[in-house]
């Protein structure tokens, strides 16, 4: 959906006064909402249609017969975590030849652009919320990414 599709709907719901507009556009879904008691700005929640899951692959059992239910420990964060405001794919750099915007080591100050994520064929710059050194970068190139996970560490 165009973004300027997009700006249009968020203008007539705020002139409008509704509450909540909700619009289907082939596979593509927009909703939008917004809450009258504070005058919050209205929220677009994007919910991208199910897609066909093709075969996954099966986890090999442990080879002496056991089953294993050991889960993977999460790692202790030193320092401050960046976390995905959204759903979507993870992309270090702003197109496959040009340089990745950070890397571990890199300064940073609140405000530089850290990452893209595209959602529904939007790219969405990720901005650092904090100064400091990027001590990790959590995921890789064009992995995807789940709502309210840590991508960098910035100490």
């Amino acid at each position: 959906m165009d973004l300027r599709k997009l700006k249009k709907l968020i203008d007539l719901v705020e002139e409008s006064g509704i509450a909540e507009l909700e619009l289907t556009e082939g596979e593509e879904k927009v909703k939008i909402s917004r809450q009258l008691m504070n005058h919050v700005p209205p929220m677009t929640q994007y919910i991208q249609a199910p897609q066909q899951m093709g075969h996954q692959p099966q986890m090999a059992a442990p080879s002496d017969g056991s089953i294993s239910d050991t889960k993977p420990v999460a790692e202790k964060i030193d320092g401050h975590a960046v976390n995905s405001p959204m759903v979507g794919t993870f992309y270090r750099s702003a197109s496959p030849d040009a340089k990745a915007f950070v890397d571990v080591g890199s300064a940073v100050t609140k405000g530089d652009t850290l990452c893209i994520i595209e959602a529904m064929k939007l790219l969405n710059e990720i901005e650092a919320d904090a100064t400091g050194t990027i001590k990790k970068i959590l995921l890789e190139n064009g992995q995807p990414v789940e709502y309210g996970e840590t991508l960098f560490i910035i100490g």
